[in-house]
């Protein structure tokens, strides 16, 4: 059994990350909550937070001081 969060636009579903499964299965729809559209975009709120989940990946040292500045960090 898999769990996905998918936005249904009233035709067709799109699922918010990647399906974990290539082949067929029997799913059960639940339908939670409406979502607001993003006034500026048009898309989801949830598609404007999430279209990129796990797309990129952070650095361990992402938070290290930088060589560059440390004269202005003493």
């Amino acid at each position: 059994m898999h769990t996905i969060e998918a936005i249904y636009n009233g035709i067709d579903f799109k699922p918010m990350q990647p399906v974990p499964v290539k082949e067929s299965y029997k799913v059960f729809i639940t339908f939670v909550e409406p979502v607001k559209k993003d006034i500026k975009t048009k898309m989801t709120m949830a598609e404007t937070l999430g279209c990129m989940r796990g797309q990129f990946k952070m650095a361990e040292d992402f938070n290290a001081p930088l060589e560059d500045f440390k004269e202005y960090m003493e």
